[in-house]
């Protein structure tokens, strides 16, 4: 054999080794920070969302109490326990905007997509 095949067989097995250690190491991560490692993914998700939102000159306040009322219209009497901004959907134009909140409460969720439109925010779907 020539040199340059067995250089190409030890890069080969080296670059095999490499892999297989990262996948081992990526498991055992997942492994041992569980549930907190989704938790954190989704608490900056929210947080960057509730960011874009601000800069965007959206009213956080607007936002929330569009959504609340709209929860106590489908769901009167329903408690929740927390109102989050997840999804900002920041179109050219006013009338295109979008906003999606969950309210979390009792162990379920309710998903309130609001539309904008030049008078306002209104609730397109509560879920």
């Amino acid at each position: 054999m020539s040199a340059l095949v067995i250089l190409l067989i030890v890069l080969g097995v080296l670059i095999l080794i490499v892999l297989v250690g990262g996948l081992i190491a990526i498991r055992r991560r997942d492994r041992s920070l569980g549930d907190a490692y989704v938790e954190h993914v989704a608490a900056a998700d929210r947080a960057l969302e509730e960011a874009r939102a601000q800069d965007k000159g959206w009213d956080r306040g607007v936002l929330e109490e569009t959504a609340r009322r709209a929860v106590s219209e489908r769901r009167p009497g329903w408690r929740y326990d927390a109102l989050h901004l997840v999804l900002v959907d920041d179109r050219p134009g006013v009338a295109q905007d979008r906003a999606e909140l969950v309210a979390v409460g009792g162990g379920e969720e309710v998903r309130v997509t609001l539309a904008r439109h030049d008078a306002g925010w209104v609730a397109e779907k509560v879920e």
